[in-house]
């Protein structure tokens, strides 16, 4: 049995999503909101959730980590999912070299990304689109 000592919670995020991924020692099983991450029916995602792990190679075996990610849309979720187990990899390990492996991979697998939805304005159907006028 595992000891509340030995687990550790890192978090990710992605525009509105939110990830806290809880690492401990295991067999490499990896979890999204209790489904194994090798069955998630989107392939895309599946992708963006495991490559994290793909870059850590053989020390993927030696630690489980459960994800629990809500908010946002499905995209959001699979990348805020990915930063969180980034995030507890290189925690559990403190391994500099996976951590230069993953920023030098994805900058934003670590660190983040500050872009965001620019909120609608008037005069128009979005943020940026104007109806059109004509003097002639």
């Amino acid at each position: 049995m595992v000891s509340q000592k030995d687990v550790t919670s890192f978090q990710g995020s992605r525009k509105t999503a939110r990830a806290v991924a809880s690492i401990r020692p295991g067999a490499g099983r990896v979890r999204i909101n209790g489904f194994l991450a090798e069955v998630l029916p989107n392939p895309i995602q599946r992708e963006i959730i495991l490559t994290p792990l793909r870059l850590t190679g053989d020390l993927r075996y030696k630690v489980d980590i459960d994800v629990r990610v809500n908010g946002g849309g499905v995209m959001g979720q699979a990348y805020a999912s990915a930063m969180a187990i980034a995030r507890a990899l290189v925690g559990y390990f403190k391994s500099e070299d996976l951590k230069r492996l993953m920023l030098e991979y994805d900058r934003h697998m670590l660190t983040g990304d500050p872009r965001r939805a620019e909120p609608k304005k008037f005069g128009g159907p979005g943020p940026r689109r104007r109806k059109q006028k004509s003097y002639r």
